[in-house]
Parts: structure tokens; sequence; C-alpha cells
């Protein structure tokens, strides 16, 4: 590859590579394995004959949607045997992410967790068209599908989707406010607060990957979820503190233990009241802790 072609090769690739990653990311729920995605695309793009490629961005996307795929598959197998329960990697995101809400829910703990229902080529099929409205022809080539096909698919993924997404997407504010309720709960021992803030039927999810205490299976219900809480407070080694931040597009904890990063905790917010809350413990899931990683449609 002559030094001219490799430098109009990078500039493409460096223009889109944001909205690259946040494709793979979408699809795979694993920045780490987005990252991986994105050098196979890399490889594949510089041994392009770029005079035939009319669409840059399309032809970009075509390429990570393939690779995102392969790796998915191979995800799925690897996660059946996984310790516990199973969350995305979170991704420390800046706040103006929040202000695309459309982005901003596709990347939230809560409808991830629903995309990993779908199957690899639904999955691939909704992220392209409902977050980043690819049209039905690009995603076809991309799939490996005829458009008639896609469309099909595109409806029954929406359905599933549907089915199983948070019944009210609740306002930045919202979540902010509940927040900094949980937040001041939890730092005082407030039992009452805490459950103040919780939803009576308030699910908790757990990653601790076997590396770290966490819960097997999901905790549902606020008293037992009060509890767990309390029970990872009370067995830490050091005091544990937290810091509001912005996490996969809406307002987080990033939970500290003596100086380290030692979890993440995501809420979901439905009428003023925490129903959902997602706690990533897996070390080998939190080095996205240190730098805002961006996300575009």
């Amino acid at each position: 590859m002559d030094e001219q072609r490799t430098d109009a090769a990078t500039q493409a690739f460096v223009a889109h590579r944001n909205l690259l990653f946040t494709v793979a990311y979408e699809m795979l729920g694993s920045a780490a394995d987005a990252e991986d995605v994105l050098q196979e695309t890399w490889l594949r793009w510089t041994a392009v004959d770029l005079a035939q490629v009319l669409d840059p961005r399309a032809y970009l996307v075509r390429v990570t949607t393939r690779q995102s795929l392969n790796r998915l598959r191979s995800l799925q197998r690897r996660r059946e045997s996984y310790v516990g329960s199973w969350l995305p990697e979170p991704v420390l995101t800046a706040p103006d992410v929040a202000d695309d809400v459309v982005l901003a829910e596709s990347v939230s703990m809560a409808l991830m967790l629903v995309l990993e229902t779908l199957a690899p080529t639904e999955r691939a099929v909704f992220v392209l068209r409902e977050v980043f409205d690819v049209g039905y022809d690009e995603i076809a080539a991309a799939v490996d599908k005829t458009p008639a096909t896609v469309r099909q698919i595109a409806h029954r993924a929406r359905q599933h989707v549907a089915a199983r997404r948070p019944r009210v997407a609740a306002s930045t504010e919202q979540t902010r406010t509940a927040l900094a309720s949980f937040q001041r709960a939890i730092a005082t021992g407030d039992v009452q607060g805490l459950l103040d803030v919780l939803a009576p039927d308030v699910v908790l999810v757990a990653d601790g990957g076997g590396l770290k205490r966490a819960a097997l299976r999901p905790v549902v219900g606020a008293d037992k979820v009060v509890r767990f809480l309390a029970g990872v407070s009370v067995k830490s080694p050091a005091p544990l503190s937290a810091v509001a931040t912005f996490v996969n597009g809406a307002p987080a904890l990033i939970v500290h233990l003596g100086g380290d990063v030692d979890g993440v905790i995501a809420l979901r917010v439905e009428d003023g009241l925490v129903t959902g809350l997602y706690y990533v413990r897996n070390p080998e899931k939190l080095s996205r802790m240190g730098a805002e990683t961006p996300l575009v449609r």
C-alpha cells in the first residue's frame, strides 16, 4: 500500500472510527471486543481498492457489522459458561450523549440486556435500522440476506424488544434525581431512604464474573436488594465511596474501594423510582472508567 493510499485510507477510517466502535459495541456489549472488531475492520479496509468504494461510511459499517456478527456468535458460546449474571461492559461517556435520546437508550444497560436476548442477525438488523437508520438494502448487504427478509427480521426484532424494554423511559433529570437519593442513602446508611427510592419490585443484577463477590442470580424486591447492598458494604475490606458520573449515556455511580475502581452501578428509573440496578464488579470489565468513550450515531 503506497503512502498516499495509506493516508487516504487512514483519514477515512479515523473519520468514522467512533461510529464504527458504537456499532460494534451495541452489537457485542463489550468494548474490548468492539476494539478487536475495529482492528479487523482496519486490516480489511487497508486491502480495499478505495477507487471502487463509492461510500466509505457505508462500506466500513458493512465490514464492521460482518466482523461483529462473527465475533458475536463465538461470544454467545462463551457466555453460556459465564459465572453468574452477565452484564455489558460499561463505558464512561460524555454527558451530551444523553441529549441523543435514541443513542442513550440504545446503549443503556437495560436495553443492551434486552438486545442480548435477540439472535445475532436480529440484533444486527435492529441496531443498524433502529439506532443508526441504515437502509434495508445496506443492511441486507451487511448480513447477507435479501431486503425483504431483512424487513421481516426488523419487524420481528422490534416486537421482541418492545415487549421487553422499560415501560417508560425516564429523562436524564429524573434519573439524576433518583441517583442522588440512592447515593445519599447508601453513603449515610439510611435504610428507609433507600427503601423510599427503590420500587417494591426492583431487580438488582450483579456481575462479578467469578472474580468478585456478586449475587449469582438477580435479586428481586426492595428488602432483599437493601440487604444485598448492606452485605457488600459490611464485607468490604475498606470503606466504599461512590462518585456520580455518566456511564452508557446516563447518570450512574462509579464505586471506589481504597482509591481503586471497584464497580459501576447503573440504574433504570421509572416514575421516579429505581426499578433496575446493574452492578458491574468484574474487574475485567472496568477498564473504560478512566476516560470517556465517544459514542456517536
